[in-house]
């Protein structure tokens, strides 16, 4: 069984005050506000996050999964707050590619510290595409950019050849909140194929994997049904024994930097307890 108190000396030993707010928020019955002023610490005047709140992308300015992990962050901790959740759209529609959606990262990372995969450019991303609207969704959000988002999703998942895992992260997102579930069922057949091709059921396998909780972290995820019972006991059996003796939890791709592996391990930590919580593991 995790011990909660040791993940929480763990945090106070080294995480940002963010994922210290988080913790408090979902496990000892903290207030939602501190939450939501600490995600918007992250906030830049053009509505969107950036500041390595997203922590392989180190620059000041307005990165797409810096937006995305904010609004993750207010829906998980419900810190929702409309106002932030309009800007961010507002500076999405600005810094849309030519079709819509959103790129995974833009330019304003050059000359900043990052991760070698940070890669600017200016092409539709899933990933990012479909993980901001998901917690756009689930919040009922409305906005231009949501609905034209909404429609290239739809049309990129139609037409999906052989994606890769963080290519399926974001399609899951997408269809584990969009409003049309009798769509979202069908969408989900035609990824079951490529999603077999790229999970890994061995919990104990070790490199850069990507498990069922991954895809499904959730009992109401879209595609837990996917997967066994058994296989979803042995993933969470892993999860919850991956406890480090410091307290926290860490991540299996690449560290690149000291400040980036505190800040992904104090965010995992609290993520990997949310996802034993959720799934009615004794904490």
């Amino acid at each position: 069984m995790p011990d909660l108190d040791l993940a929480e000396q763990f945090l106070a030993a080294q995480g940002r005050i963010l994922d210290r707010r988080r913790f408090e928020r979902l496990f000892r019955g903290g207030d939602a506000a501190p939450v939501r002023d600490a995600v918007a610490a992250y906030r830049n005047a053009d509505g969107g996050f950036g500041h390595a709140l997203e922590p392989d992308g180190r620059t000041p300015g307005t990165q797409p999964a810096a937006t995305e992990l904010a609004l993750r962050i207010l829906d998980q901790a419900d810190a929702w707050d409309e106002e932030l959740a309009q800007g961010a759209c507002d500076q999405l529609q600005a810094a849309a590619p030519p079709e819509g959606g959103a790129i995974f990262v833009h330019a304003s990372v050059e000359g900043w510290p990052h991760a070698p995969w940070w890669q600017p450019g200016d092409a539709f991303s899933l990933i990012s595409t479909g993980q901001i609207l998901g917690s756009l969704l689930a919040r009922g959000t409305r906005h231009e950019w949501v609905d034209r988002a909404s429609e290239l999703m739809w049309e990129r998942i139609a037409s999906l050849g052989a994606p890769g895992p963080y290519d399926l992260y974001g399609v899951l997102r997408f269809l584990d909140h969009t409003p049309d579930r009798e769509r979202a069922a069908d969408a989900l057949r035609h990824v079951e194929r490529p999603l077999r091709e790229v999970v890994t059921l061995d919990p104990e396998a070790t490199g850069e994997v990507h498990g069922p909780l991954g895809f499904a972290p959730h009992p109401d995820s879209i595609a837990r049904p996917l997967f066994d019972d058994a296989t979803i006991a042995a993933h969470l059996d892993h999860l919850a024994a991956g406890q480090q003796p410091d307290g926290g939890w860490t991540f299996n791709f690449p560290a690149w930097s000291p400040a980036q592996e505190a800040d992904w391990r104090g965010f995992v930590t609290v993520d990997a307890l949310d996802t034993l919580r959720r799934n009615e593991r004794p904490l």
